[in-house]
């Protein structure tokens, strides 16, 4: 069977196309995650670039420790790794990124976020994330192709995501600045209560109970001076009717 690992060993053999069939294998993966941590199109062409170029000549020196598709995605990670770092050294301003594929502009603003919010990540914690939340490997997968142990791994995906959280609040609660509907009903309820229950403006009389004097001289004299229906007559604190 030409799996990952006979393809590799093929070319390393000499076979002239089975690197090529490799690649075609993974290149999409490969590209994503390139994109996904540079976060530029042509940085992350040539980041990929360089990493086949690397892979093509150290095919020799995979041992099979790892599966070949970690081994190719390591080899990629640490090519983009090498350009931030670069990058942070000689600060440029890069282009803004462009999509030809249409989208619903909804869609093209909270992907656009997306990325900036990413991208304001340190690198480390972005790559963790981009590999386990955005490619789904998993947590032991992506520690062997960052290199580092599966902890490590963990700690950045909750710092990261914890920051995201932060950089993208606004997608969640977009009503009133930042409240969701509910909290905004909740927040007004109480005034709303307020406003719709009357007064009892008799000397002595309890505020919030309502007051019919004819209704009193046709009762006539009670032996109890509470206002009946006190309860019921007063809106509760949450001012929701149906239980909402």
């Amino acid at each position: 069977m030409r799996d990952d690992a006979w393809l590799l060993r093929a070319h390393s053999g000499g076979d002239p196309h089975a690197f090529s069939e490799l690649v075609q294998r993974h290149r999409d993966r490969l590209w994503a995650v390139a994109l996904r941590t540079l976060g530029d199109r042509e940085e992350a062409a040539d980041a990929l670039q360089d990493a086949l170029l690397s892979a093509f000549r150290a095919a020799g020196k995979f041992r099979g420790d790892s599966a070949v598709t970690t081994w190719l995605h390591r080899i990629v990670v640490n090519a983009c790794l090498d350009r931030v770092r670069r990058r942070q050294a000689r600060p440029t301003v890069p282009l803004p990124e462009t999509d030809i594929t249409p989208a619903p502009a909804t869609d093209r603003d909270t992907a656009m976020d997306v990325r900036q919010a990413l991208q304001q990540l340190p690198v480390e914690q972005r790559a963790a994330l981009v590999l386990v939340d955005v490619q789904g490997y998993g947590v032991a997968e992506a520690a062997v192709m960052l290199g580092v142990a599966e902890g490590t791994i963990k700690s950045r995906c909750a710092r990261g995501r914890a920051r995201l959280a932060l950089l993208l609040g606004h997608l969640r609660n977009p009503v009133d600045g930042g409240r969701v509907p509910s909290d905004a009903a909740r927040a007004d309820a109480p005034a709303n209560a307020r406003a719709a229950a009357p007064t009892d403006a008799r000397p002595g009389g309890r505020t919030g109970v309502p007051h019919d004097a004819r209704a009193d001289e046709r009762a006539g004299p009670t032996t109890d001076n509470r206002p009946t229906g006190l309860a019921s007559d007063v809106p509760s604190a949450s001012g929701k009717e149906g239980g909402a």
